[in-house]
């Protein structure tokens, strides 16, 4: 009996194998890809992963990318933003569409879109860098808990909770964020020139959020409208009206969809300083 068990178990499978390659061999038609982008942007991979599996798969003509992102990490930010510069790389058109909100790092990984659109009252916009500090130094002292860094410079313990920032490693982080702020408005105007003046932009790029619309008149975003929209707009830039849409699925595991959190994302965050976390668009 147990004999049995296992021929059929392998008639089985060989039966399921022969069936999925079968399938992978009917063509599926032209399609449209539409990736969601959901949440503060830390964990970039699963992200870059889909959409470097769209750029390699001949059926996806097209991708559009729904932004729904309050901004994140800035890395995580700028490797988003490379793998929709590849994807274009192919000569595959990428569409972004705005959701509730894409401010600041949500605004950035939109940039390099052939055309972005977003709704009229989308919060967007919010251009600019931020490193926040929190002191817990006298909390600390009042409860009788001390604190001692043993290290090899004098940056490398720097916005530790436990004592204030000198004068010396605010001019640092002050630098720092400049830097990055600078890499934010050029990634902008490689995509956006001609559209918005470096003039104009800086002046808007102070931080500040913005409705669609007022995105829209400054030239940020290419025109008003919903996901659907977006991938009419993908369809008509790849050159195929035909060509049918579909989301691309989640990937969690099941740990995730008990928990309802991102693990994979905890673990960066865990794994990060102080000064690479909390330095973000």
């Amino acid at each position: 009996m147990k004999k049995w068990i296992l021929f059929l178990s392998l008639l089985l499978i060989i039966a399921v194998v022969m069936f999925s390659a079968i399938l992978s061999r009917i063509p599926v038609g032209d399609r449209v890809a539409i990736v969601k982008l959901s949440g503060v942007i830390v964990n970039p991979l699963p992200v870059v992963k889909k959409i470097e599996r769209l750029r390699r798969d001949k059926s996806v003509k097209a991708l559009v990318l729904r932004v729904d992102s309050p901004g994140g990490s800035v890395g995580a930010s700028q490797e988003i933003y490379r793998a929709l510069e590849r994807f274009k790389a192919d000569g595959k058109p990428v569409v972004v569409s705005m959701g509730n909100v894409a401010a600041s790092g949500g605004y950035y990984v939109a940039v390099p879109a052939d055309f972005i659109y977003a709704n009229p009252g989308t919060i967007t916009g919010s251009i600019g860098v931020i490193i926040q500090h929190v002191a817990y130094r006298e909390l600390m002292e009042k409860i009788g808990i001390k604190a001692t860094s043993i290290k090899t410079g004098k940056f490398k313990d720097t916005l530790n909770p436990f004592r204030e920032l000198t004068p010396e490693e605010k001019k640092y982080l002050k630098e720092t964020i400049t830097e990055a702020y600078e890499q934010f408005l050029s990634a902008i105007l490689r995509y956006r020139k001609g559209k918005i003046s470096e003039e104009t932009l800086r002046e808007v790029a102070d931080g500040r959020v913005l409705t669609g619309e007022k995105a829209y008149e400054l030239g940020l975003v290419d025109g008003i409208g919903g996901l659907q929209d977006a991938v009419d707009k993908a369809r008509e830039l790849a050159g195929i009206p035909t060509a049918r849409e579909f989301f691309v699925p989640e990937e969690k595991t099941l740990i995730q969809k008990v928990l309802g959190g991102d693990l994979e994302e905890l673990k960066l965050i865990n794994s990060y300083s102080p000064l690479f976390y909390l330095m973000s668009f």
